[in-house]
């Protein structure tokens, strides 16, 4: 299965950052992207809107145990810290826009290390290890993208503030219909508490 570590906004966060994302979709142009989440949708546990610690790619169903189980005494060592959404930026030319994070980032850097590390460990093929930029994805381009009016634009959002008490493991369903502009559905597997162990 597809699977990646993962923090998950809260209900209000997610809110918010829906209100942002459809002023984003009212900018001229706006068509040309694809945009994640769904605003105004009930979440229901479902990972819509993340950011990403770490990324397995495809797991054997074998070594999913052991990785949950290290994932556990990652986020057991992890103290709950606060976070928030705040500004935006992209990645390849406008192949993605995102909103950042703001916050005890030490800590979520080191929770994302650790998240990494549990991969490895557990036997994941991870590939070569690269500088983590926390960020949640609001929208990817097919080709290179003129994203600037909205990463100006998300330069004045925040969210509100929230402490992450936990770390999810998601699986990420990849489309299957072929029908254009179809999103990944996200399930999460599994929350391990942060700081359960002292």
């Amino acid at each position: 299965m597809r699977l990646f570590a993962a923090v998950l906004p809260p209900e209000d966060v997610a809110a918010a950052l829906a209100a942002e994302v459809a002023a984003l979709r009212r900018l001229p142009g706006a068509e040309g992207l694809r945009w994640t989440g769904r605003p105004g949708w009930p979440r229901g546990g479902v990972a819509d809107w993340h950011l990403t610690l770490a990324f397995y790619g495809e797991v054997d169903d074998d070594l999913v145990p052991d990785l949950s189980a290290r994932l556990e005494r990652a986020a057991h060592r992890t103290a709950p810290f606060p976070l928030a959404l705040r500004g935006g930026g992209q990645f390849g030319h406008g192949r993605v826009l995102w909103t950042g994070a703001d916050g005890d980032l030490a800590t979520l850097q080191l929770l994302a290390d650790r998240a990494e590390s549990a991969g490895r460990k557990s036997g994941v093929e991870m590939g070569a290890h690269r500088r983590y930029k926390p960020h949640l994805t609001v929208a990817r381009g097919r080709v290179a993208f003129d994203v600037r009016p909205y990463v100006e634009a998300l330069d004045g959002f925040a969210s509100p503030a929230w402490t992450v008490t936990d770390l999810a493991l998601v699986r990420s369903n990849l489309p299957r219909s072929g029908v254009p502009g179809e999103q990944p559905r996200y399930e999460t597997v599994a929350r391990s508490p942060l700081g359960a162990s002292g």
